[in-house]
């Protein structure tokens, strides 16, 4: 009798314990990707919005990373907490910090010691629009002694910047509205970020041209605090089932972005 039972007991033994892990599993991810029992999102707001950037509206925020931290919070079980910045080098400032637990943001090697980054979903590629009146073309033209260029402080596309100017000089400032009075008045000659963007920038400032020449191409993808393996390789299945299930395709409809292209999943 105890030797035909044994078999089951075993398979019944290996099930329970199965079932006591995967919930083990679940809370340790919860206390590390959510310590606050809610999933806070840090986003960066701009008026014209994005596969990055976000935009503040009258119930709260909107934007690409706003639906993708809505739904991750969602798969998750817990409610979502948008902390909002500046600008993406604010993000990365305080990644060390308990401030937020999941972000997207433009990936480079810098940041790269600062945070774990998951799947790219966005390349852009990143230019210059000039001032109304500017004798400035292309970048040759643009690149001349006495130039000023701004560029949104401490992001990627500020150093592409500073790497790709050797005469002109680049300044950064702690937000999109600042240069873009700054512009608006003249007082630059140019800003560097995503084509995508400065487009939408030149339809409010009649007389200012994008450069037709791209100087770095920018990729954007979701990322969490150093030493979160956890959080890591949940937020990397997350955006990887995100890119080919439609998830993704979603937020872009929902913010304007339909031409914007669904990429391979990569690292």
């Amino acid at each position: 009798m105890f030797v035909q039972f044994a078999p089951v007991v075993a398979g019944m033994a290996v099930m329970f314990a199965m079932m006591v892990a995967a919930p083990a599993r679940a809370d340790a991810l919860k206390d590390e990707l959510t310590p606050t029992g809610k999933l806070r999102v840090a986003i960066a707001i701009s008026p014209a919005g994005g596969a990055f950037w976000s935009t503040k509206t009258a119930s709260g925020y909107a934007g690409v990373p706003v639906d993708l931290g809505r739904d991750m919070a969602t798969q998750l079980g817990v409610s979502v907490e948008y902390v909002a910045f500046q600008n993406s080098g604010q993000i990365t400032d305080s990644a060390a910090k308990p401030n937020w637990d999941v972000t997207f943001l433009p990936k480079d090697p810098e940041r790269e010691t600062k945070m774990s980054f998951g799947p790219i979903y966005e390349v852009a590629d990143a230019t210059y629009i000039v001032k109304a009146g500017s004798s400035a073309t292309d970048f040759k033209t643009l690149d001349q002694p006495g130039m000023k260029v701004a560029a949104v402080n401490n992001t990627t596309t500020m150093r592409g910047a500073i790497a790709h100017l050797k005469n002109a000089k680049v300044t950064g400032y702690q937000t999109y509205d600042e240069i873009f009075n700054l512009l608006k008045n003249g007082e630059v000659d140019a800003f560097a970020l995503s084509r995508d963007q400065l487009n939408a920038m030149a339809k409010k400032l009649p007389g200012t041209h994008v450069l037709d020449e791209t100087f770095k191409q920018t990729v954007t993808a979701v990322a969490v605090p150093l030493n979160h393996p956890q959080s890591q390789a949940f937020v990397a299945k997350f955006m990887t089932e995100a890119i080919t299930n439609g998830t993704l395709r979603k937020a872009y409809d929902n913010n304007g972005l339909g031409a914007t292209p669904i990429p391979t999943a990569t690292k």
